[in-house]
């Protein structure tokens, strides 16, 4: 049986959310600690946008932008000891989801990723965690937004 819940959101107002939309966070996410439920959120009205969001289920205010790895570094490959990702259940190719915050200043130009510590989470059990990853070449900020405008016009997108 499907039960669905109004949430109230900062960027898209009050949804209908589907509670199998729900991924559990048990340690929450850095500087988050305290929410544990979160959902993602895609703006439908901005389709070519590659940026979506990790919005928490019980405050409104709290949705961090976030984006798959590939779309900013295509060989982004972190390394991560087995035990840390053990809690979200038996990872696969096909159940494994990785996305990374986004930062986004008043200075668009100085727009970056999270490399550092990326969001992880299981599809099928619906849970996930933020971790720190193991390569030294990988940095808290990384500035995307010259690589984002890259690949637009590459794709003839202006």
């Amino acid at each position: 049986m499907v039960i669905n819940m109004l949430i109230n959101t900062r960027c898209f107002g009050e949804i209908n959310l589907d509670e199998n939309k729900i991924v559990t966070f048990e340690s929450g996410l850095m500087g988050f600690e305290q929410y544990k439920r979160f959902t993602i959120l895609y703006n439908i009205e901005d389709e070519k946008s590659k940026i979506s969001w990790l919005q928490s289920v019980d405050e409104p205010s709290l949705a961090l932008p976030i984006i798959a790895p590939g779309v900013v570094k295509e060989d982004y490959n972190p390394t991560v000891e087995d035990e840390v990702l053990r809690p979200l259940g038996e990872l696969t190719d096909e159940n494994l989801v990785v996305f990374l915050t986004v930062t986004v200043p008043s200075d668009i130009k100085k727009t970056t990723v999270n490399l550092k510590a990326p969001i992880i989470i299981n599809a099928d059990t619906r849970k996930g965690c933020q971790i720190i990853v193991e390569n030294s070449e990988y940095t808290v900020r990384y500035n995307v937004y010259d690589i984002m405008k890259e690949r637009k016009k590459d794709k003839g997108v202006e």
